[in-house]
Parts: C-alpha cells; sequence; structure tokens
C-alpha cells in the first residue's frame, strides 16, 4: 500500500477545501456575521494540514496509484475533508459536542441532509453559506475537483474516479479522465448558476437563492430555513426547486451530450426515460391520493405531490409539507422511492434506476423463458449487450444494500431508538435522502438520536455515497493481503 501518495492525495483535498473555506469567510465579512474569525480559523487550520502534507509526500506525487490505494484515497479523503469540515461548527459554538458537528459535516459532504440543529436561522449567515457549500462540492465530489484542476492526479486517475462515482459504467466524456471531470464541473457550475437565477427571480433573495441552489443541484436539501422551501411558501419557487432537483437526479454524462447537439441521445437514453416514468407514475398516484383524503384543491395536491415526490427521488430531502400527515399510502410511496434515487452519474444517492430497471427487464427476460425455454434472449441497455456477469452485479449491489440496511436498523434499536424511527433513518441515510419517518420527519430533525446512533447514521451516509464497495472493500482480510 502506497501509503505517502495517498498522503499526498489527501493533502491536496484539504487545500482546495480550504480554498471554499475561504468563500464563506468573505461571505462572513460581507454580511458582518460574528463567525468570521471561527471560519477564518478552520480556513488556516484546514490550509496549513493539507500543506504539511503536501510538504512531506511531494516526492510521491506522481507515482503510479492502483486501484487498492484508489479505495483508500477516496474513503480516507471522505472522512478526513468531514473532519476539517466540522471545525466551523465546533468554532462558532454552534454545536455542542464533536459527534454532533461530524453528524452535520457528513451530512453535508454526502449531500443526505440529515441536521441536527433544531433552529438553523440562528446560525450565522457565513456559516450557513459553508453548511450549503458543503452538500455543493460534495454532490459531484471533491475528488472529481481535484482531477479537473490538478493535471499531476492523472496518473491513476480513473481508478479515483471510479472509487468516487461508482455506477454500472463511468462514460469518458473526454479522452483523458482529466477532460472528463473538466466538463462534468463544467456543466454542474452553470447549472448551479441557471439555478440562482431562477431562485432570485422567483423571490428569494440573493442570499438564499445561492445557498438553495447549492443544495438543490447537489440533492442535498440544506436550507437557511427552518421550514425548509415551504417558508416562502411560494408555488413558483416549488416548480422552481422541483425542476432543479429532477436536472440534478439526471446523468450529467447526458447534458454533455446535450451541449454537443446530440439531443437524440438523452432523450432516447433507456435510463432517463424510466427516471421520467417513475417520476410521473408516482406524481398521478399521490396526486390523487391527496386530493381524496387531505386537500380540496387539485392544484395544491398536484403541487406537493410533485414536490415531495422529486424530491424524494432524487434524495434531496427538502420539504414543503408534513407528509406524515398523509395517508399511510403516500407515506409507503415515499418511503419506497427513497431506494430509487437519480440516475447514475447524478448527484443523487439510492440503487439508481438504471440498476432497477435492468433487474425488471431480467425478471421479464426469466419469466419468459419459463414459457419458451428454447429461446435465446440477450438483455441490451441502450442497444449494448449486456453481460452475465454486470447482471450478477447488479443483484449482489441491491443484496449488499440490504444486508447492511438489516444490520445497521438492528443496531440503531439497540440503541433504544423505537422500530420506526431506526428503520426510516437507516434507510434514509444509506440513500443520502435527510428526512425520515418517526422522530426525524420532515418538520423535525436528529437531534434526539442517541450518540452511538448517531455514528451508525454517520456510516451509513458514507457507505451509501460511495455506493458500498468503495467503503466496505476496506473491511475485507483480502484487500490488506500483499
Amino acid at each position: 500500500m502506497n501509503y505517502k501518495t495517498i498522503i499526498n492525495i489527501v493533502g491536496t483535498a484539504l487545500i482546495i477545501l480550504s480554498i471554499f473555506m475561504l468563500l464563506s469567510v468573505f461571505v462572513s465579512i460581507l454580511n458582518h456575521s460574528s463567525d468570521t474569525f471561527a471560519l477564518g480559523l478552520s480556513f488556516f487550520l484546514t490550509l496549513f494540514s493539507g500543506t504539511v502534507m503536501l510538504s512531506i509526500t511531494k516526492q510521491y506525487t506522481h507515482e503510479e496509484l492502483m486501484y487498492r490505494e484508489a479505495f483508500m484515497t477516496v474513503t480516507l479523503t471522505w472522512i478526513v475533508i468531514t473532519f476539517f469540515g466540522c471545525l466551523p461548527y465546533i468554532f462558532t459554538g454552534s454545536v455542542v459536542s464533536f459527534t454532533d458537528a461530524f453528524f452535520e459535516s457528513m451530512s453535508g459532504f454526502t449531500t443526505t441532509g440529515a441536521s441536527i440543529f433544531m433552529d438553523v436561522e440562528k446560525l450565522p449567515a457565513g456559516l450557513l453559506f459553508w453548511r450549503s457549500m458543503t452538500q455543493w462540492i460534495g454532490g459531484m465530489g471533491i475528488i472529481v475537483f481535484a482531477l479537473a484542476i490538478l493535471p499531476i492526479m492523472g496518473t491513476g486517475g480513473m481508478q479515483l474516479f471510479k472509487a468516487e462515482v461508482p455506477g454500472i459504467t463511468v462514460d469518458k466524456l473526454r479522452p483523458s479522465i482529466i477532460d472528463t471531470a473538466k466538463a462534468l464541473w463544467f456543466i454542474y457550475i452553470g447549472i448551479t448558476g441557471i439555478i440562482v437565477v431562477l431562485y432570485y427571480f422567483g423571490g428569494m433573495d440573493i442570499y438564499d437563492a445561492v445557498c438553495h441552489a447549492f443544495t438543490t443541484i447537489s440533492t442535498g436539501g440544506f436550507s437557511t430555513k427552518n421550514a425548509s422551501i415551504a417558508h416562502f411558501n411560494n408555488p413558483l419557487l416549488d416548480y422552481i426547486s422541483s425542476l432543479g432537483m429532477f436536472l440534478g437526479g439526471i446523468n450529467f454524462a447526458l447534458y454533455f451530450y446535450l451541449l454537443k447537439g446530440n439531443i437524440r441521445k438523452f432523450f432516447k437514453n433507456a435510463e432517463f426515460r424510466f427516471y421520467c416514468c417513475i417520476i410521473t407514475i408516482t406524481v398521478i398516484l399521490l396526486t390523487i391520493d391527496l386530493w381524496l383524503y387531505v386537500y380540496s384543491s387539485f392544484s395544491d395536491s398536484l403541487r406537493y405531490a410533485i414536490f415531495q415526490v422529486v424530491s424524494m427521488m432524487t434524495t434531496t430531502g427538502y420539504a414543503t409539507a408534513n407528509y406524515l400527515n398523509w395517508s399511510a399510502f403516500s407515506q409507503l410511496i415515499l418511503l419506497i422511492i427513497m431506494f430509487f434515487g437519480g440516475m447514475t452519474g447524478s448527484t443523487g444517492g439510492g440503487i439508481k434506476h438504471v440498476r432497477i430497471y435492468l433487474m425488471i427487464k431480467q425478471i421479464y427476460r426469466e419469466f419468459y423463458q419459463l414459457i419458451h425455454p428454447r429461446a435465446v434472449l440477450v438483455l441490451k441497455l441502450d442497444e449494448k449487450i449486456l453481460t452475465k456477469e454486470l447482471l450478477g452485479s447488479i443483484w449482489g449491489f441491491v443484496f449488499l444494500a440490504i444486508f447492511v440496511c438489516i444490520i445497521a436498523s438492528i443496531a440503531m434499536t439497540s440503541t433504544g431508538v423505537d422500530l420506526i424511527t431506526s428503520v426510516s433513518t437507516v434507510i434514509s441515510t444509506m440513500n443520502n435522502v435527510g428526512p425520515a419517518m418517526g422522530e426525524a420527519g420532515p418538520v423535525s430533525n436528529y437531534s434526539s438520536i442517541p450518540i452511538a446512533g448517531k455514528w451508525i447514521l454517520i456510516f451509513c451516509m458514507l457507505v451509501g455515497r460511495l455506493e458500498y464497495y468503495t467503503v466496505l472493500i476496506l473491511f475485507t482480510p483480502a484487500f490488506w493481503k500483499k
């Protein structure tokens, strides 16, 4: 294991993180906020630590990175940036314990949106901006950002990219992985800017527009308001937010093809059509249910159904209504779609639509072959033939996700948390959604979860964001053997 190269990359990530932190210092100064010193101190410690790591490992910059080192690097980087990302919460005195600070930071970087704060509106402006920015950084991934701006990380870059942006396949949009990372971040920044403009002209001030744009495109869900998007009580903002979350749930590679003029490849993509189909069906079901049992107005039913379905489906976690007051049918639907998540290559969490789509196709093939045993059927995805190994890996992934969910839920109940809260918080954090059921519903938070429970959920957030294998492979004996 090439530990010195790993430390070198972690140090690079910390320096990049400190630059983002510096932006929060400027926001604090502009708003005459009380957290300027705390953010400044956090910036200095992060920059200093990253510089020290780089200085003691500078001769290892160009050494080749293998897959084992890539898994270790990505996992360690996310843990380290989470630690330094929680410093502003500690130095401002906004939290009472390190566990709460680490929980909030991990929730930010993994774009989960689960919060321990009971009153976010009391937090100073600079800290709230940093809180939103952690989700924006985590949405695309700091390793991908480092690849985009630092050519020296090209060695082993594909391994790092695959470890941080796992999925069925990793599309190289450009000849080099560095150019691919640049293209992804260019698209990401561009869509963020569009959402800022829409929010601003929709009724938000520029500060709220920027903060909410960060957490919308990243499908993170942190808000500067206690009531989330519901605070603004503006149907137009609800629809703008729904559009932004929907865009965040789309594979960013498709935007690249769209910009290149390949409109057909965008709209003919099987996963995109399945994504739109599931959202449409779910919205129709919830709209009917809400119109029958909750709201007297069809327009209100449609508005809240669209928003909450897109929020849960893309694992953003914004809320405009307390869905715990909805029928059991609607609540169950929302709980189920937490598993779906966004598309592969999106900022959304969850199992991803392409895996569910292919599992449905495979089940159909099994039914068909029971009727026609001699038939030879080949599964395809966008005209690409899928191998048995790939299909097997999908079922393995789903089994692993269910297995982790069961074990984590059992562990949560052992901390004294009730069954509904235990299971729903595990599902929510594993899929990086945020709001859950029970004590952690849309109008509540995670502050009542015991310390042991919070660390279980922290682990769930990390493994969910990196799609299980990147983290869990570190716990296998084979990983540590030469």
